[in-house]
């Protein structure tokens, strides 16, 4: 049997390559079909595979510049060939869900979120447009609405990642869809060292991840705040912040980890699709100050592993923070929760998804 994985690009190591990792692990011989690549940016057991991109590939600058391609990917995705292919597994955020598999093939789809920028995320997306170019701004995302609803219908099967992602999913698409959590290298992620009274946030410097609320979250708890993350508004926060806020940029594994086990909470403030980063955070022993409306509810209990704040106000998150921060927290107990979403919980979620549809003899 050949299986043929596609994702939507491949520029970094964030959740969406996590999972694409997880999966081709599965099948080692499977071929990667991407938009485009930015050689070096990702693991390297993604590396060595065989990749295919795109013809976006030369428009992006060697996959230095992608995100202004947006209006070209619906074509560009459907323009792969997949010869003698028996199974296609896409990982998809953007476009990647709209790939057109050959005659007789399946099509197994996770869903990280239908496209943020045509959908949930449209108005932020739009606020960012210069006045002149908004109208041509909003005629492009109403045809990716158009095609994401069109290519949708020609996917066999829906994984969702939360059941956030899910709603959106027959929200938008008006199809159904299983939930699997994504995978997350518990054996990595563990407890160690010692608190600090810092809180902390790990996220793009983009504005749907609403890095802003956390610093004034922090302000109104009185805690320094540490920033893991690079993105287009690091410029703005950082005149936003005072001195107690440290921007630390993107850090490698083992630094993230000693962040993790570091801090004495880590500040979600935006509406998470699932949250890995989350995951991570009580692996390695650390409580969550969230939203409840969020793929952070997936994981996260109140008063069990953080606390979630019923709305997205400053206000709201910094009342559960004044919970978080006054309570003693097991790492123990936060770990045991992280280990319900581990990389073999993953594993054995997919492997009997694909047993039930009955392409179990694909990898073994």
């Amino acid at each position: 049997m050949k299986v043929a994985l596609v994702h939507d690009w491949l520029t970094g190591m964030r959740g969406g390559e996590w999972v694409l990792a997880e999966i081709a692990r599965l099948f080692p011989e499977a071929p990667i079909y991407t938009l485009v690549r930015r050689p070096g940016a990702t693991i390297p057991e993604l590396e060595k595979r065989t990749i295919h991109t795109s013809w976006l590939q030369w428009l992006s600058f060697g996959g230095r510049k992608w995100r202004y391609l947006l209006t070209f990917m619906p074509s560009a995705i459907e323009s792969f060939s997949f010869p003698d292919v028996d199974l296609v597994i896409s990982t998809s955020h953007c476009v990647a869900k709209g790939v057109i598999p050959p005659p007789g093939a399946y099509h197994l789809s996770y869903i990280h979120t239908p496209v943020r920028y045509a959908w949930d995320q449209r108005g932020p997306y739009l606020e960012r447009i210069p006045r002149p170019l908004l109208p041509l701004a909003q005629g492009i995302l109403a045809n990716i609405r158009q095609w994401d609803m069109v290519s949708a219908a020609r996917v066999d099967r829906v994984v969702a990642n939360s059941r956030l992602v899910r709603w959106r999913v027959q929200h938008y698409w008006h199809r159904d869809a299983e939930v699997i959590p994504p995978p997350v290298d518990t054996e990595f992620f563990t407890p160690g060292g010692t608190r600090s009274d810092r809180l902390l946030t790990v996220a793009a410097l983009v504005p749907y991840k609403r890095v802003e609320v956390a610093i004034k979250v922090a302000q109104e708890l009185g805690r320094p705040l540490d920033i893991i993350g690079t993105g287009p508004q690091e410029k703005s926060l950082r005149r936003l912040a005072g001195p107690n806020t440290r921007f630390l940029g993107w850090l490698p594994r083992e630094g993230l980890r000693d962040a993790y086990r570091q801090a004495a909470a880590l500040l979600v403030p935006n509406i998470e699709d699932f949250g890995m980063v989350t995951v991570e955070a009580l692996a390695c022993g650390a409580p969550i100050i969230g939203l409840e409306a969020s793929g952070t509810a997936d994981v996260v209990r109140s008063g069990r592993e953080g606390e979630l704040a019923p709305d997205t106000r400053a206000e709201s998150l910094a009342r559960a923070g004044r919970k978080v921060l006054d309570k003693s927290w097991d790492p123990d107990l936060l770990r045991k929760r992280a280990l319900v979403f581990s990389r073999e919980q993953f594993l054995v979620r997919f492997r009997f998804l694909l047993d039930r549809l009955g392409f179990g003899m694909a990898f073994t």
